[in-house]
This record gives C-alpha cells, sequence and structure tokens, in this order.
C-alpha cells in the first residue's frame, strides 16, 4: 500500500499488486489546467512491512504554509 502526502495528490492511497514490482524511487504528477503545467514530484519512503508514503518534493524557490508556520 502506497500513500501520497503533499500537493494535489495529497491522502491518496493506492493498492500495488506484487507482480508490478518494486514501487518507483520517485513519482512525477503533471496538472493541466487553464494556466500554466504544474509538475509535482514524490518521493518515496519505505515503511516496514508492505507500506510506503510519497512526500511531495519541496519546489524551488516556492514556500509553502508549513514553512512559513515554522519560520515564526
Amino acid at each position: 500500500m502506497l500513500l501520497f502526502v503533499g500537493g494535489p495528490l495529497d491522502g491518496r492511497v493506492e493498492v500495488r499488486a506484487a507482480r508490478h514490482g518494486e514501487p518507483p524511487q520517485t513519482v512525477t504528477h503533471v496538472h493541466l489546467h487553464d494556466g500554466p503545467k504544474v509538475v509535482h514530484r514524490y518521493d518515496l519512503q519505505v515503511l516496514p512491512g508492505q507500506a510506503g508514503v510519497y512526500h511531495v518534493r519541496p519546489r524551488p524557490g516556492v514556500r509553502s504554509e508549513r514553512d512559513d508556520a515554522v519560520a515564526d
């Protein structure tokens, strides 16, 4: 089971069949809409057992609300 944290895929859960092999270390999600293309990359953190968590990779030069909260 794979869980996505952050970005547009936040909260998504994917059950990956063993026949597909190991999950990729990085997943790229491209969001197309009326404006420019937005690309998010998720990096895998493997957990004990059959689980893993993909965390959204911070985009260079973009501060998140979490960054602002930590700075205060």
